[in-house]
């Protein structure tokens, strides 16, 4: 896993917003100066070769976008759709559930795509230390499966993934679960978190510096429906603008 091979601003923090279009894609890309994951989510599409067809066209129309393909709001029904996506258009990230990461890191590589984070989401319990695991289409309809943070990233570790997407965080409401799960992946090496969840221009400090405050090598946090512009569905890059303004008074 090559990550020098995408940009992350002063080598900790990348962002990942949707965007409608190719167009729309650039301009976020250009206003972010390449530090960012296009998400293009997986639900939207009928069928799986709906969604290849559909990638392929936006990488030929932007193609500096390093493409995230996502699940759409973790439906962890959308699992395989993803994978098999991700299978044929060789993107740059992709969103998965826990017990699924570790294959779709897998078939990925058999596919000789070496180099795509491949993230496996977990969520918030109300306990900090304690994560939930249990996110896949079966799983997550029965009791919640709850590891302590050091357990989930070794597993995740031992299955080659890349990434731990935190969602729901609801913004800044649970920092001390972050908190410990940061601290967790810089203790056991793990080299991305990607908290996700209510991120706005206003909270968005809190949540990146609880990560790197931590000892997180890099973030990437998600911003979708905060930035979203409700009439034309297009990323409003006047919030993007504002969000990178607010990050670089960190860093």
């Amino acid at each position: 896993m090559n990550l020098e091979k995408y940009k992350f601003y002063k080598d900790k923090i990348a962002f990942n917003f949707l965007a409608k279009t190719p167009k729309n894609a650039m301009e976020i890309i250009n206003i972010l100066d390449g530090n960012v994951f296009i998400g293009i989510l997986s639900n939207q599409f009928k069928t799986v070769e709906e969604g290849i067809k559909y990638i392929k066209n936006y990488q030929k129309e932007a193609p500096t976008a390093n493409i995230s393909v996502g699940l759409g709001g973790g439906d962890p029904n959308q699992w395989k759709v993803a994978a098999k996506i991700a299978g044929e258009v060789n993107p740059a990230h992709v969103n998965q559930v826990f017990p699924t990461a570790g294959f779709t890191k897998g078939y990925l590589k058999a596919k000789g795509f070496d180099d795509t984070i491949v993230n496996a989401l977990i969520g918030p319990t109300g306990e900090p230390g304690k994560v939930k695991i249990s996110t896949g289409p079966n799983s997550s309809r029965n009791k919640s499966g709850i590891v302590d943070v050091d357990t989930a990233i070794l597993m995740l570790k031992d299955s080659g993934v890349d990434s731990i997407k935190f969602y729901n965080i609801h913004g800044d409401s649970c920092l001390e679960e972050v908190k410990k799960l940061a601290e967790a992946c810089a203790r056991n090496g793990f080299p991305i978190i990607e908290p996700t969840g209510g991120i706005t221009k206003e909270n968005i400090i809190n949540i990146i510096k609880t990560c790197l405050d931590a000892g997180c090598e890099k973030v990437i946090p998600h911003i979708y429906s905060y930035a979203i512009n409700k009439k034309t569905g297009l990323t409003d890059i006047n919030i993007v603008y504002d969000i990178y303004s607010e990050v670089k008074k960190l860093l």
